[in-house]
């Protein structure tokens, strides 16, 4: 994970976009006194919206339970993805 100050940041936005968005990592963007932010990839972003929906979706987690519990007894059925 990249760290820089705000000053360090302004100078060369640029650059740290670009390699945020390059390298799919945070970047902390130091502000002193125990402040900050942390920017992302907007493709980091939405994994973690989707990852929350999940989580938070009792309904999903049961279909998801459910088909682990399948594919563990077997029940599971091998799908070539480059046939979709």
């Amino acid at each position: 994970m990249r760290t820089a100050n705000y000053t360090e940041l302004r100078k060369n936005l640029r650059e740290h976009i670009d390699a945020v968005i390059a390298d799919n990592d945070a970047l902390i963007v130091d502000r002193g006194n125990n402040t900050g932010v942390v920017m992302i990839s907007l493709e980091e972003y939405n994994a973690i919206m989707e990852t929350e929906y999940i989580m938070s979706n009792q309904a999903v987690l049961n279909d998801i339970q459910r088909s682990l519990s399948e594919i563990a007894d077997g029940k599971g059925v091998e799908v070539d993805i480059n046939s979709l």
